[in-house]
């Protein structure tokens, strides 16, 4: 699996983290002072990168939680068939086959790029 392990601490909006083993983009990141018994704890709420569900998170600032490592990729349509496309990767040359986004109208020979994590792809912009 593409992933590391980092401290609660070095996260901030805007990055990536897994949570439920999916991984997610941080929409908020907030910490609570350390208390009488015990340390600082943050509250992360973050979104599904694949599938847009809301997660959360509550940990002491120094757990450890995995990152995932996302590629940010370029890519070519080859054919539009409904709502599926197929697409080249600009680097591999591999062709599959991606959903589109309802608010993207893609036609051939459109350039993309996607987010890709193992096996998992999004279009992110056309």
């Amino acid at each position: 699996m593409a992933r590391e392990q980092t401290e609660v601490r070095e996260l901030d909006e805007g990055s990536y983290v897994m949570i439920d083993d999916t991984p997610c983009k941080i929409d908020s990141y907030s910490t609570a002072k350390p208390g009488k018994h015990g340390s600082a704890k943050a509250r992360i709420d973050a979104r599904g990168v694949f599938d847009s569900k809301k997660r959360s998170l509550s940990q002491p600032v120094d757990a450890k939680v995995w990152v995932p490592i996302i590629g940010r990729k370029q890519g070519q349509v080859v054919s539009v068939d409904g709502s599926d496309a197929q697409v080249m990767d600009l680097e591999t040359y591999d062709t599959f086959t991606m959903l589109m986004p309802e608010e993207v109208d893609l036609q051939p020979d459109d350039e993309i790029e996607y987010l890709e994590y193992e096996e998992q792809r999004k279009i992110t912009r056309s």
